[in-house]
């Protein structure tokens, strides 16, 4: 999985027109694990009712509104003043990558430049997103999965389902199945065994929108057991409560 690192420093940048406004505290708490963000900047002609709701919660996160007039109808003004910035900020060198907050794939060229210019860059927007967008972006994050988490009372401590989460976007397919035993099979050992960690930095460079949170579950390990096709190997690492995690297909499962 793409690393958090809190020494990057990121741009934030939001398309007001384009993703709805809440769950944004969730959204900058997750921005967090990858980084810091410097740059913290909303885009839309906020003369529109229909951005009314982001004027709420702009002031609590400190997001800083930029007002871009709608000169012709049926052109977002939004996206080329989100696009001028983000390479406005490229330039100065003050940052190590971008997160782009939109369902818009017109902004699929812009993440593309920027990783074309070594910088990383997280998306952020709705399931409906499109193709294009997710896959010029280094991760993509569903801002349904950011919801927060129901917990299940009087569950057993280890229990699968004591956090339980909203429904999932996706659900278990053959697809995904073939995926992740692909990718185990290219990164094996001798002995079929492939490193956890390796494993889902492979799975995010495949398909940058791979979170364990779009089947329902909060890390990838359960949500490989509960395939149930794979053994699981948790080898002492020499450092407490520090285990590294193997996984390879089970004998009895052919390989496809």
């Amino acid at each position: 999985m793409m690393e958090p690192n809190k020494d990057l420093k990121f741009a934030v940048l939001i398309d007001a027109d384009n993703v709805p406004y809440s769950h944004v505290k969730e959204m900058f708490q997750e921005i967090a694990k990858y980084g810091t963000p410097t740059f913290k900047r909303i885009y839309a002609d906020w003369t529109k009712p229909t951005v009314s709701g982001w004027k709420k919660v702009l002031l609590e996160n400190a997001i800083q509104p930029i007002q871009q007039y709608s000169y012709t109808t049926g052109k977002n003004a939004s996206d080329s003043a989100l696009i001028i910035d983000a390479m406005d900020i490229l330039y100065t060198g003050k940052v190590d990558g971008f997160c782009i907050v939109s369902s818009d794939s017109d902004f699929t060229r812009l993440a593309t430049r920027l990783r074309e210019s070594g910088m990383k860059v997280i998306g952020i927007g709705e399931k409906k997103t499109l193709t294009p967008f997710i896959t010029a972006c280094d991760k993509f994050i569903y801002l349904e999965i950011l919801k927060p988490k129901e917990i299940i009372p009087n569950a057993d401590e280890n229990s699968p389902t004591k956090e339980k989460k909203q429904n999932p976007l996706n659900l278990i397919d053959p697809e995904l199945i073939k995926l992740v035993t692909k990718s185990i099979e290219d990164l094996e050992e001798e002995d079929g065994w492939t490193f956890l960690g390796e494993l889902g930095n492979l799975l995010l460079k495949k398909k940058p929108d791979f979170d364990p949170r779009n089947y329902g579950f909060t890390k990838m390990l359960p949500l490989f057991k509960s395939m149930d096709i794979f053994e699981i190997d948790e080898r002492e690492s020499g450092k407490a409560n520090v285990k590294h995690i193997y996984i390879r297909l089970k004998k009895t499962s052919s390989k496809k």
